[in-house]
């Protein structure tokens, strides 16, 4: 099987090298396909993917190229990096996105093959971890990450998820390969083998953390952001690619950049969109994506996310999926900052929107943001049945949740929200007087 892989590989090299994609031949005045990789459900790459694919950006951008061709795009769907990787290393996929773990096996994979691909740009990001969660079933007795010792955990080995899963592990005086009984799973046979009872606990990134808990079908165990680890998902491109059709990777960037300011401009018309082609429910796609949401999307690749790659090498290699890897060859910010112009070093400075709370009213097109979680709990108390979605962010975290998903904590006149349990107890515990309350409850003080 793996010299078939690698005769595959050689008869790939040997293919001509003037089209994207190997559809079309260099000055031929003919069409030339654009084969783009991208994951619709991993909603923090919509800007490279699933959003600028329903705005149409790239092929705008493309089309006033002018230089003779006719361009086609061609999208393909994925849900999760690994086969991007897989068809970007034979020359099949021009340009992809996934999150950071898959990023740098991507960056492993092309180099060993012979096909070295680059990091072109960010797509979402949190500088504190915070795209990814563990979660439990909502009848769970597990309160703590230490209680999952012994127990079947459902991830994703090799993506982002699975790097949070090991890290906090390690954190809690837990062995990732001998403490818990490890499940490799797809994010979806992951979801449902939790509502099936047959695993204990599910470690996966956005949306499935946010999608679950919306559904009533789990509740978390642990906030990514509790690390204060950046993780980030972004865009990468085959070498030769780029090389040979510069101006079409920044008319891709260019278009990036138009659906990145599209979403930041109109987060639940975005939303909207993303749910619509995804089947998503939009009030998840906004707890992530929107005004205030878990991600930040921004082109810019930033020194701390470039910093926060070359730690996530140790945990790859410590599972055995790579040796070492040269982040800062992988990493090729050029033609990001050819495409965006003098707005990069506006962006690459640009910090994340502050938390903030958001009720999503039915009917409406805009939220409404309120400066404490105590006024958000009065404003649902008094429009109980016109509420779309709540969100608060965590207290101690930042991280955005659904406000009736949340653990409430009552401290004297204040109501802060958490994500876990386990961060609602040790507040409690450090701050005496404050005890949990029900989410009624909540409501009922604040109004």
């Amino acid at each position: 099987m793996k010299r078939t892989a690698v005769a595959a590989s050689a008869v790939a090299l040997l293919l001509p090298l003037s089209a994207c994609g190997g559809s079309a031949e260099a000055g031929s005045g003919s069409t030339v396909t654009v084969t783009v990789g991208y994951q619709s459900k991993t909603i923090n790459t919509v800007t490279a993917g699933t959003l600028l694919r329903s705005l149409g950006s790239f092929e705008k951008q493309l089309n006033s190229l002018h230089d003779g061709h006719t361009y086609k795009v061609d999208w393909q769907d994925y849900a999760t990096g690994a086969p991007i990787t897989a068809q970007m290393t034979v020359g099949k996929i021009d340009i992809g996105s996934m999150g950071d773990f898959p990023l740098l096996l991507n960056a492993a994979r092309g180099k060993q093959l012979g096909r070295p691909t680059h990091l072109v740009s960010v797509t979402g990001y949190n500088l504190r971890g915070g795209l990814n969660t563990v979660v439990t079933a909502p009848d769970s007795k597990l309160a703590t990450l230490r209680d999952l010792k012994g127990k079947k955990v459902s991830t994703s080995v090799g993506s982002a998820a699975d790097g949070t899963l090991v890290r906090a592990l390690r954190r809690a005086g837990i062995d990732p390969d001998k403490g818990i009984s490890k499940l490799n799973q797809q994010p979806a046979v992951g979801a449902s083998a939790l509502s099936a009872g047959s695993v204990d606990a599910l470690s996966q990134f956005v949306a499935w953390p946010g999608l679950l808990a919306y559904q009533g079908k789990a509740k978390a165990l642990y906030d990514g952001a509790q690390l204060n680890l950046p993780t980030f998902h972004g865009v990468t491109a085959r070498e030769d690619f780029a090389e040979q059709h510069p101006a079409v990777l920044e008319a891709f960037l260019k278009a990036q950049e138009e659906a990145t300011d599209y979403l930041n401009a109109h987060p639940v018309a975005a939303a909207e969109k993303v749910a619509q082609a995804t089947g998503l429910p939009a009030e998840v796609v906004y707890l992530y994506n929107g005004a205030h949401g878990i991600a930040t999307f921004d082109p810019a690749v930033k020194p701390q996310l470039v910093s926060a790659l070359k730690q996530d090498v140790s945990v790859l290699k410590a599972a055995k999926l790579t040796g070492d890897i040269d982040v800062d060859s992988f990493v090729d910010d050029r033609y990001v900052k050819k495409a965006l112009g003098a707005s990069y070093a506006q962006r690459l400075n640009a910090s994340p929107a502050p938390a903030s709370s958001e009720v999503w009213p039915k009917g409406s097109e805009e939220t409404i943001s309120f400066r404490s979680t105590k006024e958000l709990l009065a404003y649902v108390a008094g429009h109980r049945n016109g509420i779309r979605a709540a969100y608060a962010p965590d207290a101690t975290t930042g991280t955005l949740w659904f406000a009736d998903k949340a653990v409430w904590v009552a401290d004297g006149d204040q109501l802060l929200p958490f994500v876990t349990p386990a961060t609602a107890q040790a507040y409690v515990t450090a701050h005496g007087g404050a005890r949990t309350v029900s989410y009624r409850a909540a409501l009922e003080r604040a109004s």
